[in-house]
């Protein structure tokens, strides 16, 4: 027993340790989500510099937090870590789809995969909000290319058909993404057949003019 002290003084040096980096990590983690909802709103707006600036600082930001959890495996694989990491992930590939770009791979952004699934899923969703911002000046091919884009990447996701404790809730979030994608064929789809209706009435005045 006369170990007893030192050793528990260990422990408490120990867990004083990772509650610091505990907190911190959590800091980081929320400053880290706020840059990258940032990032998408100046995508959605195409202000591509600022987009491409935030995504810098996003990177950094997202290096420092993880640099600072990998000693402690289990605030590296907290929800609010790898969520923090997802939103990143969100970012760059919404990015990327938008502005036709090579997609990241989960090596190049140094996400786990399954963070990098979750990400591309929560990414498809948020071209419904381009694809609205496109139509509502009326049809163009550029709906329709990003209405493919969302469409491969279900038909991607949902060939994962694992269990949630390996893919991190993945088939929650793809069936949302189905739900969102078939919301959004049928608003391209209206979109085109406005514009065409709108084409052949302009051509039948034409030859009622003439």
């Amino acid at each position: 027993m006369e170990q007893l002290d030192k050793i528990s003084e260990q422990i408490r040096t120990e867990f004083e340790q990772i509650n610091a980096a505990r907190d911190l990590a959590y800091q980081r983690s929320r400053k880290l989500i706020s840059l990258c909802a940032r990032t998408i709103r100046a995508t959605h707006r195409e202000e591509w510099e600022t987009a491409e600036s935030l995504l810098a600082e996003a990177q950094a930001a997202k290096e420092t937090l993880v640099a600072d959890v990998k000693p402690y495996c289990n605030l590296y694989y907290a929800g609010y870590t790898q969520d923090a990491i997802k939103e990143y992930v969100e970012a760059r590939l919404t990015y990327a789809l938008v502005r036709q770009r090579p997609l990241p791979t989960p090596e190049e952004l140094q996400a786990e995969s399954n963070t990098w699934l979750n990400g591309l899923a929560e990414a498809a969703t948020e071209l419904r909000r381009r694809i609205l911002d496109i139509i509502r000046h009326g049809y163009t091919e550029e709906a329709e290319r990003l209405l493919d884009s969302m469409d491969l990447i279900y038909s991607t996701l949902v060939t994962f058909d694992f269990n949630d404790s390996i893919t991190g809730g993945l088939r929650r979030r793809t069936d949302t993404v189905r739900a969102v994608l078939e919301r959004t064929r049928g608003d391209v789809t209206n979109s085109l057949r406005q514009a065409q209706l709108e084409e052949a009435l302009q051509s039948l005045e034409k030859r009622l003019g003439n």
